[in-house]
């Protein structure tokens, strides 16, 4: 068996079609990544949601900095499980193997590039699973720049762990005992944080004390997608303000042709459209012109 394999990670993720990492993750771009720092966890939400991917948001996390600064970055995942004597032997074998030193959680932080975030199962381990402390997190600023962590479990050093700049983690405990009696299962492969599923190269969007995980294949839909949500809102409150449309009407999921007309009319005309000039609304046009299942419901 390997860890972190290329070949695992490409069949987990065949929907990406774009540039890839050497390990096999997808690489998605960063301007879409800089562009989610202007966007709500909402918004990026609901393109997600809509698409049947529902089991892509944890809340029950706690945050190490509650400044209100955002976690984004690529997901590098991991899964532990607690220790037996047999398969601890054969999984610090396979590490021995691929020439990796140290204990499991070194083994992930020693693999990070810059705009990474570690997404980690500690199926829940707080007393003796405390994933990060004050020098693992150090070596994370180090190699992600402005990454950080995502821990289903414990950490430590809190006190340390706030000093680093520019690094946020979110986790569910925490305890003054070193990382103890656990084991890697699986490393970049299909991990679990609480109530979402989590594959390499997601993309982490951590803000308000949640965490939302993008598939890489939907990013660019996604941040389209919650663009076109943002211009709308702005609209729409312009619009009910003017008591040109009603709020039933502003809240349809589809809108009419004659709203979409108004819509790029202002988006073109109005300083506050200018940055969402280039996109496209041929979607919702043929929607609107064709009908869609949704249009009795109200936009979530």
């Amino acid at each position: 068996m390997k860890l972190n394999s290329r070949e695992e990670i490409i069949a987990l993720t065949p929907l990406w079609k774009g540039e890839r990492f050497p390990d096999g993750r997808p690489k998605v771009p960063q301007k879409y990544l800089d562009q989610m720092r202007k966007m709500t966890l909402e918004e990026l939400w609901k393109p997600i949601y809509l698409k049947g991917y529902e089991s892509q948001f944890e809340g029950d996390l706690k945050t190490l900095h509650d400044d209100g600064r955002k976690l984004i970055g690529r997901a590098v995942t991991a899964t532990y499980v607690p220790t037996r004597p047999d398969l601890l032997d054969v999984m610090m074998s396979v590490g021995k193997e691929d020439g990796r030193s140290g204990n499991f959680n070194q083994w992930v932080i020693d693999s990070l590039v810059e705009g990474d975030v570690v997404v980690v199962d500690m199926y829940d381990k707080i007393y003796k699973g405390t994933f990060l402390g004050g020098n693992l997190t150090t070596a994370i600023k180090t190699r992600t720049k402005t990454g950080g962590g995502i821990v289903w479990g414990g950490i430590r050093d809190v006190e340390q762990m706030k000093q680093v700049p520019d690094v946020q983690v979110y986790y569910r405990g925490i305890d003054p005992t070193p990382i103890r009696e656990f084991v890697m299962k699986d490393f970049n492969s299909i991990t679990r944080i609480g109530k979402a599923t989590v594959l390499p190269g997601d993309i982490v969007y951590g803000a308000g004390g949640g965490v939302l995980f993008i598939p890489s294949h939907l990013v660019q839909e996604v941040v389209e997608g919650a663009a076109k949500t943002h211009v709308k809102d702005d609209f729409g409150f312009e619009m009910i303000t003017q008591n040109k449309f009603t709020t039933a009407q502003i809240d349809r999921a589809t809108w009419t042709k004659e709203m979409l007309d108004m819509l790029v009319e202002w988006i073109n005309t109005d300083p506050r459209g200018e940055k969402y000039r280039d996109l496209d609304w041929s979607e919702e046009y043929y929607l609107a012109e064709n009908g869609d299942p949704n249009d009795t419901q109200t936009m979530l």
